[in-house]
Parts: C-alpha cells; sequence; structure tokens
C-alpha cells in the first residue's frame, strides 16, 4: 500500500526548489523505507495565490509503512523539511495512506488546480479523513498544496515524475533500451504508437508523466529521431 508525502512553498525565488528538499528527504530516509518516486503536480497559477516560481508540488512515494512507524516518520520529515526549508517561506507538509485518499481529498486536489482554496478548507478536509497535515512557517499557506499534492497523486493520473529507478543518471538523449532499464517500460508517441527502439533526446533527464498511477514517457518524433514531450 502506497504512503504518500507531500511538500509545498518550501522555497523562495531563486533558491533550490520543493523537488530538490524532496530528493534530499529521500536520501535521509531511504535506507529505511522503501522509496518508489517522487511526482510534480502544476497547481492553479493566480494572482490571489502566492508562489516562488511554478506554484508546484512534490510527492515522495513510498511503499508500506507499519502504524507503529507512521508517527515516527511524520516527525522525521516535518524536522528535515523545518530544518531545510528557506527563511521566509511557507512550508506545508501532508502524508496519508492510499487507502486515506477518499474521492473528495482528490477532488480537492483537482480544484487545486483551478480554483483558489483555503487552509481552512485543508485543515477541514484532513481532519475529516484522518490526513497528517501540518504548516510550519510563515503563512502556512503550503498546506493547502500538500494536500491537494496527496489527492493528485492518488488518482494516479497527474504530474510527472521527478524521481523513478536511476533516470536522474540518464543526461540528454538515450537508447530506449537504456530509459527501459532505468524504469520506465512505457514509451508512447503522441500519435499512439509504442516506441521499442531508436535513441531519444530530452532536458536534463527523461521525465515521465504519470498515467494509471505508472511513468509514461510521451514522445514526438523528429528528423533526429524521438524528442521527450515534457508536461505538467
Amino acid at each position: 500500500m502506497t504512503v504518500y508525502i507531500a511538500l509545498d512553498d518550501t522555497d523562495m525565488p531563486d533558491s533550490p526548489g520543493t523537488g530538490r528538499l524532496a530528493r534530499e528527504i529521500c536520501g535521509c530516509i531511504g535506507d529505511r523505507y522503501s522509496i518508489n518516486g517522487i511526482t510534480r503536480h502544476q497547481l492553479f497559477v493566480h494572482p490571489d495565490i502566492p508562489y516562488t516560481s511554478h506554484n508546484s508540488v512534490a510527492v515522495i512515494h513510498m511503499d508500506e509503512v507499519s502504524d507503529n512507524a507512521m508517527e515516527q516518520l511524520f516527525e522525521e520529515v516535518i524536522h528535515l523539511v523545518k530544518t531545510r526549508s528557506v527563511p521566509g517561506s511557507d512550508p506545508g507538509v501532508c502524508m496519508a495512506r492510499h487507502t486515506q485518499v477518499t474521492p473528495s481529498v482528490i477532488i480537492f486536489g483537482k480544484d487545486a488546480k483551478s480554483c483558489v482554496l483555503t487552509r481552512e478548507q485543508a485543515h477541514t478536509l484532513a481532519s475529516n479523513t484522518g490526513i497528517r497535515l501540518l504548516g510550519l512557517d510563515g503563512t502556512q499557506d503550503g498546506v493547502i498544496g500538500a494536500l491537494a499534492g496527496v489527492g493528485l497523486a492518488a488518482c494516479g493520473n497527474d504530474g510527472r515524475y521527478l524521481l523513478v529507478g536511476t533516470i536522474r543518471d540518464l543526461h540528454g538523449e538515450a537508447d530506449v533500451s537504456e530509459i527501459q532499464n532505468a524504469g520506465i517500460s512505457t514509451i508512447i508517441s503522441l500519435d499512439g504508437r509504442k516506441v521499442t527502439n531508436g535513441r531519444i533526446l530530452f532536458r536534463k533527464f527523461p521525465q515521465p508523466v504519470r498515467i494509471g498511477a505508472n511513468p509514461v514517457l510521451l514522445v514526438r518524433e523528429e528528423m533526429d529521431g524521438w524528442v521527450v514531450e515534457r508536461r505538467d
């Protein structure tokens, strides 16, 4: 059973982003817990919503965590976020088992992509569903994105992967077989073809989207081969 840990509003302009902090946390706890990946989810960009650069939330996906370890894990993550968030940020942290993510939490996540929501709405929903949610500093507005991130990650069809397998070991371009061996088994063209061979070009590292709760790399064909189609 998957456990989701979502972080939001941990950064400031010109500082490393929340995705970087999520990877740092995975580095701190990965020797004791099984990490399946990190996804990025785009939220609503609106003048009434303070954000740093893109208003996105990062979600860590983990294998089952025992009941006894859940509270300890949450406290550890809280400590890491408190000590590593950028001063002046408004961090929020959310943690939930997949079974806790009710349809209302998924709807909250989807609404956060197109509506202005409030801290009060987030805390009420988390309380009613038994989901751990905590604001740590500043305005604590990060609780909105953190709860939304859990809902979007759990729905299985939103966002893109910042980390899965060894995709970050690939740089600039790679053969299809290398990408598959790195942890992306499904590579599909925008016109629906399954891509099984050839070279694929990408920015930094290949970033698959999350479809059916799995990483799927979308590519388009160009004269020199395949190019990754990056989506939010």
